[in-house]
């Protein structure tokens, strides 16, 4: 990648939201958002969008690298049957019931 990406957390306390939101840009440009709820160390994703024109860069990899090491559980919630290889690549275990779990504790 030749510009880092920076995040930026949108607490859903400050948009009165039911989800926390996280830009992810590169230099002054966003190339994609996470939609998301933060519970202490556990996240929940809800969803996460790269935007078509930045997608397949590595992008939604390294912001799921990212954010491994600050949760300790991260869930990603619902999953799209065309996203599974992805959550598989991204070491993530199938719940059986549309979720896609990353722990921590899980990974020894």
């Amino acid at each position: 990648m030749d510009q880092e990406l920076t995040y930026k957390l949108i607490p859903r306390e400050q948009q009165h939201s039911d989800y926390d939101w996280m830009s992810v840009d590169r230099g002054e440009t966003r190339i994609g958002k996470v939609r998301g709820i933060i519970d202490g160390k556990n996240l929940t994703i809800c969803s996460i969008n790269i935007f078509p024109e930045f997608e397949r860069h590595g992008y939604a990899k390294a912001t799921i690298d990212m954010l491994k090491e600050y949760f300790d559980t991260i869930i990603a919630d619902r999953v799209r049957y065309t996203a599974i290889g992805f959550w598989n690549k991204m070491a993530f275990t199938n719940k059986g019931n549309g979720s896609w779990v990353f722990g921590k504790k899980e990974e020894k």
